[in-house]
């Protein structure tokens, strides 16, 4: 049975991403010395909290590059997703309602695949993606607004034995796709007034490509792995 786990409804304020990945973490506890774990940080903001998530769990980490499909001309407007090894979501509502044509729909599609293979290539330095093949994956994010990216990353990652969602900050509501489709989804706070994934922080800075390779790199050093 798929689970929605809200862990309180209180309004809070992280440090910063590192901290969020502690509070995070306490919730999967559950999955802690499980050899079949593996801890996925969406690129690029959620990989801070995932290399904390997995520090505390015992877990490998590992990026996965998610890309909105922005609307053109307003492209802070997500129409959807796409993610690391095909995952797709199209909101089409939206798409009908503006009157999105087939053509641009195709090429936003295509541009923001291209963009997602460099930045595997990038954050990875030649290393394959992982097999998930029996695995528990536990994919994190810095928050859910819509949910449409970790829709797409879910969706991407079905070959999983069990896909769960975790995130420090989301909507109180969070129903839908998301919930259907993974295993189980986690957040640790929902603020009864939620507006934007930012306003849970104190710290919020863009995370640089440099941060993530950073990171990546000493959670492998520190596991002995490479």
């Amino acid at each position: 049975m798929n689970a929605w786990n809200l862990r309180t409804s209180s309004e809070r304020t992280y440090q910063d991403r590192q901290e969020a990945g502690r509070v995070l973490a306490e919730q999967l506890v559950s999955y802690r010395d499980r050899p079949d774990v593996l801890v996925l940080g969406l690129a690029r903001g959620g990989v801070p909290i995932a290399a904390e998530v997995a520090a505390h769990l015992h877990a490998p980490l590992d990026v996965f590059v998610v890309r909105k499909l922005g609307v053109p001309q307003w492209q802070e407007l997500a129409m959807g997703a796409v993610a690391s090894g095909g995952g797709l979501v199209l909101n089409d509502e939206l798409v009908s309602r503006l009157g999105i044509d087939e053509d641009t729909i195709t090429e936003t599609i295509r541009r923001e695949n291209t963009e997602v293979e460099r930045r595997e290539q990038a954050y990875r330095e030649g290393r394959p993606a992982p097999d998930l093949t029996g695995r528990t994956v536990i994919l994190v994010d810095d928050g859910i607004a819509t949910g449409a990216t970790m829709l797409a990353a879910v969706r991407a990652v079905r070959a999983a034995r069990r896909v769960v969602v975790a995130v420090p900050v989301g909507p109180p509501t969070m129903t839908g796709q998301l919930t259907e489709e993974a295993d189980e989804v986690v957040c640790a706070s929902a603020p009864p007034q939620f507006e934007a994934v930012g306003q849970a922080f104190a710290d919020f800075h863009q995370v640089s490509d440099d941060e993530v390779r950073r990171l990546l790199a000493a959670h492998a050093t520190a596991r002995g792995e490479g």
